[in-house]
């Protein structure tokens, strides 16, 4: 089945850039120009997935992610953020909770095609081992746990990536290179926390 995908943009030409892109790949799609008016348009329909630019006006993308996130008809919607900003680890530790990818743009064919597929295949993979465990009569609190910790290991070595690659050697001569590394060092080890506890509950669920 086709995936669906809603882009959030607020400049049009990047929407139709976005929206062509997906086409080609053979997305179904849907496109709105400003966090509002996305909002407004999951009230009618529920997308497989949703790319979200962060710098738009009057309403951001964070803003309109914690709508998102907070409403019990969308929360479950993948949604990739898309910029041309760095991230901060500040915004990595608020929203990583909330997003599947941090996309920084421009961005190929592939790399987004890339991105798409990685998020709809973890979440089938998330589905399914949920399936199982739960037809084994597997503790509902314990499957839920590891169905957040399945996404929230993997987004999050995402976002140390994307931090570690894009605070370069600028940072060390600048001061701000101590304050990054630590903030980094804080999220890998938060990393290995739920690491080591999602192994336990993999052993637990027998997955």
């Amino acid at each position: 089945m086709t995936a669906t995908v809603l882009v959030v943009d607020d400049n049009p030409g990047i929407v139709e850039v976005f929206v062509t892109m997906l086409k080609r790949g053979g997305y179904t799609t849907y496109s709105a120009g400003s966090g509002e008016e996305g909002l407004a348009l999951l009230e009618d329909i529920t997308p497989d997935l949703i790319l979200l630019d962060i710098m738009m006006e009057p309403m951001d993308g964070w803003e309109a992610l914690e709508q998102i996130k907070f409403n019990p008809k969308t929360r479950d919607i993948p949604v990739l953020m898309l910029t041309a900003k760095q991230l901060t680890p500040d915004e990595a530790k608020e929203y990583g909770m909330y997003i599947e990818d941090y996309i920084i743009k421009p961005i190929t064919h592939s790399e987004l095609y890339d991105a798409i597929e990685h998020v709809l295949k973890r979440k089938r993979e998330i589905e399914e081992a949920v399936e199982l465990a739960s037809e084994r009569g597997a503790n509902s609190v314990l499957v839920a746990e590891y169905a957040r910790l399945v996404k929230s290991v993997d987004v999050n070595k995402r976002l140390i990536r994307i931090l570690e690659t894009t605070y370069s050697l600028r940072d060390k001569r600048d001061g701000s290179f101590e304050k990054i590394e630590n903030a980094i060092q804080s999220m890998k080890k938060g990393l290995g926390i739920q690491e080591s506890r999602l192994e336990q509950l993999r052993t637990q669920l027998g997955l």
